[in-house]
């Protein structure tokens, strides 16, 4: 079990790589093909009846370009990030992580959109390797 907590450990952090270097092709090296990623309008909406889907189904090229694009249009401030927690499955083939959240982006006009507070991320394995499967915005608590 230690093993897959590692594991688990090094996507997170691989995922941070990615942001921190604005390394598009890495960050898509995370995700299950059967991703989905809802967002909550808010840090404060924990209704979830308050989400939106704004990625839908995980497609490679329209979430890479999508990626690219806040990279592209985007200065990236800080991003901090803090492993709280790893759990993972008693058959070792589910895992997730709790990690606090504190992204700061700037776009050309001025305009900040901060990713702050705390996130859970779904893990799978597939064919002997962790993947993304679904990843729950970022939210206040």
């Amino acid at each position: 079990m230690e093993n897959a907590k590692n594991q688990i450990e090094e996507i997170v952090n691989r995922e941070t790589r990615a942001w921190d270097t604005k390394d598009v092709a890495l960050l898509m090296t995370i995700f299950h093909p059967d991703m989905v990623w809802p967002f909550p309008r808010t840090a404060q909406s924990h209704d979830p009846m308050d989400w939106v889907m704004v990625l839908g189904r995980y497609d490679y090229d329209r979430w890479k370009n999508g990626w690219q694009r806040l990279f592209d249009t985007h200065d990236l401030l800080n991003n901090h990030r803090q492993i709280r927690k790893i759990e993972v499955s008693a058959e070792g083939d589910g895992a997730f992580a709790v990690v606090d959240v504190d992204t700061l982006w700037r776009d050309r006009q001025g305009n900040n959109n901060h990713w702050k507070g705390r996130v859970c991320k779904v893990y799978t394995k597939l064919n002997d390797e962790w993947k993304l499967i679904m990843h729950t915005g970022v939210l206040e608590y």
